[in-house]
């Protein structure tokens, strides 16, 4: 639903979409295989990350909102 509104241009505020588990999603879904055949694009590529651990989870989701906080100060999420 999120990579979908955030598509359409629907979501304005920036998400991070994370994807937990590499061993998961490299093998149930080949999104370099999906960009080959057209059925994404390649910037479709640059709207989520997969991640292993909380920690790494943890990391991107601060960094987006002290970006966010920076980018507009005094604005609330």
């Amino acid at each position: 639903e999120g990579l979908t509104l955030i598509q359409t241009g629907k979501m304005k505020k920036k998400m991070p979409i994370l994807l937990f588990g590499s061993d998961f999603w490299d093998r149930v879904v080949d999104f370099h295989a999906l960009v080959e055949f057209g059925t994404i694009s390649p910037a479709d590529l640059d709207l989520f990350q997969i991640v292993d651990t909380v920690d790494e989870a943890f990391d991107i989701i601060t960094k987006e909102l002290e970006q966010f906080a920076v980018d507009n100060p005094g604005l609330s999420m």
